[in-house]
């Protein structure tokens, strides 16, 4: 028999046993993930070695844009030089701006023998969306954190084509890693300055005109018009990457 002062400590004494037991769980479920996260950072720094050796641009740009639209034919243009080039491509691997490059990069790349690789980074987003039909290599990621960190590994230069919320994420995510410098510096090109002047414009009234960003965050960003602009400034890092790649390997060849 039970007095009234067991009943109210009874549940008392479970709810703290329960409490503690969930705390405890808790704990080791974060443990575990700490070093699953330790483990990734450590296979990432791994597989650079085998990534680091070509040379690579990323596109960023809306799926919603139809191919009779004036930033498709450009977008397919400069796509189109980077496969003169030798360049390997990254996108999204979905329709629109993100088809234009892939289909560009492929027809540079059998127009002039080279060997230039047509990559797409895909995400989950619903059961409708499909890939391009341009793509040699096809990556896919369950999570957009984890996609936007394979497009920084696997870059070396990034261009945003128009684009809606997607684009700007991506956008944004670059210029983050560059201002802080936990990426190594590489051109961050915004392709048609009647659609990202305005953008930046305001970035410079509003975010630097009350102190909250740098003059020199903006050393970052190029605002171009055309593929042959973006092209200056792509050739530039291209060149730059193979001396640091020359170099690399004559270190190693001493050693």
């Amino acid at each position: 028999m039970t007095n009234d002062n067991d009943k109210q400590h009874g549940p008392k004494v479970r709810g703290h046993s329960v409490s503690k037991y969930r705390r405890a769980r808790r704990d080791r479920l974060t443990k575990s993930l700490n070093l699953l996260r330790e483990r990734v950072s450590l296979l990432e720094m791994e597989l650079n070695d085998y990534t680091s050796e070509h040379f690579r641009v990323c596109i960023f740009g809306s799926a919603r844009i139809k191919e009779d639209d004036e930033i498709y034919k450009i977008t397919e243009h400069l796509a189109y030089l980077l496969g003169e080039q030798g360049v390997d491509l990254l996108t999204g691997g979905g329709h629109g701006l993100m088809g234009a490059a892939n289909k560009g990069v492929v027809a540079g790349r059998e127009a002039f023998g080279t060997k230039s690789w047509s990559y797409g980074i895909s995400v989950d987003l619903n059961k409708f969306e499909s890939l391009n039909e341009h793509l040699d290599i096809k990556h896919h990621h369950k999570k957009f954190s984890s996609r936007l960190d394979d497009f920084m590994r696997l870059s070396n230069c990034v261009v945003a084509t128009p684009g809606g919320i997607g684009t700007l994420l991506e956008i944004y995510y670059t210029w983050q890693l560059l201002q802080l410098g936990i990426m190594s510096e590489r051109p961050l090109i915004l392709l048609k300055k009647s659609f990202w002047q305005g953008i930046i414009d305001w970035m410079r009234a509003q975010q630097l005109g009350n102190g909250l960003v740098w003059e020199s965050d903006f050393r970052f960003v190029h605002i171009v018009d055309t593929p042959e602009e973006a092209m200056v400034l792509i050739k530039e890092a291209f060149q730059s990457f193979k001396e640091k790649r020359h170099k690399s390997l004559e270190n190693q060849t001493e050693k």
